[in-house]
C-alpha cells in the first residue's frame, strides 16, 4: 500500500526524529489513525523526504524516526499553466487536477473576459484557497515537489512570463496548429497559457504572441476553461522526457 505523505518544514526533516503537529498531526492521528511502528513519508515540498516510522502518538500529533532520505531534483522541463480565473468551483478542480498531472507553477490570470474577477480581501481569500487546494493534491498525488500557485498577474505579467520561457502556448480555439503537433524543449521552462470562458481578448493574444508564444489549439471539442489547460497540460507533458 502507498505510504500516507505530511508536510513538515525543512528544519524539521533534518533532524533524527521528527514532530509532526498541527493540522498535519492532526489529520495523521485523527483522520488517518496512524499508530506505533506503522511508517508514513513527511516531505517539506521542495524535493526532500524521509520514509518515517511512529515512534510515539499524542492526541493531536506524532514523533516519527527517519529510517530513509531522498532527495529528488526538480523536474524537466518546468511546466508552467496560466489559467485564466473559473468560476465557483470549478477554480478549485482546475487547480487539483492541474497538480495531480504535474504541473510545477499554476499563475492566476486576470485576463479581460473572466466570469469571476479578484479585488481586495477576495483576492486574498481566494489565492489561500488555490494554494492549499495544490498542498492538498500534491500530497495526495505523492508529490514531492509541490507546485508554486503565484500571486494574480495582469496580461502584461504574463507575456513577459511568455517572453522568458524556454517555449510558450496559448490555447485558441481559431489555431491553425494542433498541440499535437509541438514538441517542447527538454530543459527550461514551457508556458502555457489558458484562457477564460469568454475567450482571450484580440489585444490578449496579440500581446501573448508578439511575446514569443504560439497560438495552438486542442482537438474540434471546445473545453471549459477548468479543463482545457489539464488536456493541454497532459499534451505537452506526453511529448517531454518527464513522460517517458
Amino acid at each position: 500500500m502507498t505510504l500516507p505523505v505530511f508536510v513538515v518544514s525543512s528544519e524539521a526533516l533534518a533532524g533524527a526524529a521528527v514532530t509532526l503537529d498541527g493540522d498535519e498531526g492532526r489529520h495523521a492521528v485523527v483522520v488517518k489513525r496512524l499508530r506505533v511502528g506503522e511508517h508514513l513519508v513527511l516531505t517539506d515540498g521542495r524535493g526532500e523526504s524521509a520514509e518515517c516510522e511512529v515512534a510515539s502518538v499524542g492526541k493531536a500529533s506524532l514523533v516519527a524516526d527517519v529510517l530513509v532520505r531522498r532527495s529528488t531534483s526538480p523536474a524537466q522541463p518546468r511546466l508552467v499553466v496560466v489559467q485564466a480565473i473559473p468560476k465557483g468551483d470549478h477554480a478549485e478542480r482546475a487547480v487539483d487536477l492541474l497538480t495531480e498531472i504535474g504541473v510545477d507553477v499554476i499563475v492566476p490570470w486576470a485576463a479581460t473576459r473572466n466570469v469571476v474577477t479578484w479585488k481586495a480581501d477576495r483576492a486574498a481569500k481566494s489565492l489561500a484557497r488555490w494554494r492549499a487546494t495544490a498542498t492538498a493534491a500534491a500530497k495526495q498525488s505523492r508529490r514531492v515537489w509541490h507546485p508554486e500557485v503565484l500571486d494574480l498577474h495582469t496580461t502584461d505579467d504574463v507575456a513577459r512570463l511568455v517572453a522568458g520561457a524556454a517555449a510558450a502556448y496559448v490555447l485558441h480555439e481559431t489555431a491553425g496548429q494542433p498541440i499535437a503537433s509541438q514538441r517542447p524543449p527538454a530543459e527550461g521552462d514551457v508556458v502555457l497559457v489558458v484562457g477564460p470562458e469568454g475567450g482571450i481578448t484580440d489585444d490578449e493574444l496579440t500581446a501573448l504572441q508578439q511575446a514569443g508564444a504560439t497560438s495552438v489549439r486542442l482537438g474540434v471539442e471546445v473545453l471549459r476553461s477548468s479543463s482545457a489547460g489539464i488536456a493541454a497540460a497532459a499534451a505537452i507533458l506526453s511529448r517531454t522526457p518527464r513522460w517517458d
